[in-house]
């Protein structure tokens, strides 16, 4: 009783961190609030990945609703021994608890390279990625951000976004670790058995 509370309070708090992913995404496409930018493609082409939109953000939303469904429905059964069905409902959940790693865990990465790749932006040489080169040195060098001059504040506003999503997709990750944990404690601590006795159906 205690771990499937634990597992649904875990779900549950996969639904707020889904929402804003989704949302700081979207914030994305529309640097200072603008619009021009997303409409003639001058974005850094990491944001049309949709990692915090799709992956992190809708795809989770899927997944937390199938554990939760899974963590709420007691009676369900797949074949006539309690066991059996139980067994499935853990296989089940460490499959889409999986599934929730993976999808966090890509969000995860692609937001950690379009922090490092920094903003596409209009310099003294025309719209280029003006830290590419750099390997990340300029999120602790505010002294070169002034290479970008168009959109005003561009770097800080992917700065602080990309840095917003891998916070977001990390706890994903972290919350689905845990609940994979719970479940296979479960078979292997001997909450029950997931070995069906030939004798039972």
């Amino acid at each position: 009783m205690g771990s499937r509370k634990c597992g649904s309070c875990l779900s549950c708090l996969l639904i707020p961190l889904a929402l804003w992913s989704i949302i700081v995404n979207i914030l994305l496409y529309f640097p200072n609030g603008q619009t021009s930018y997303a409409s003639s493609n001058k974005l850094t082409n990491y944001v049309w990945y949709f990692e915090g939109i799709c992956f992190s953000g809708v795809m989770m939303l899927i997944v937390t609703t199938v554990l939760l469904v899974l963590e709420n429905n007691n009676k369900y059964k797949c074949c006539q021994s309690e066991n059996c069905g139980k067994k499935y409902v853990t296989l089940l959940s460490i499959t889409f608890s999986s599934l929730g790693i993976a999808f966090s865990g890509y969000c995860l990465v692609i937001s950690a390279l379009g922090l490092v790749q920094g903003p596409y932006c209009r310099t003294l040489n025309g719209w280029e990625y003006a830290f590419e080169g750099t390997a990340g040195r300029f999120l602790t060098d505010s002294s070169m951000w002034i290479q970008c001059l168009e959109p005003a504040h561009v770097v800080e506003w992917n700065i602080i976004l990309f840095s917003i999503l891998i916070t977001l997709s990390g706890l994903q990750v972290i919350i689905c670790l845990i609940r994979v944990v719970i479940q296979l404690s479960k078979i292997l601590c001997g909450s029950y058995s997931v070995i069906i006795q030939p004798g039972i159906i």
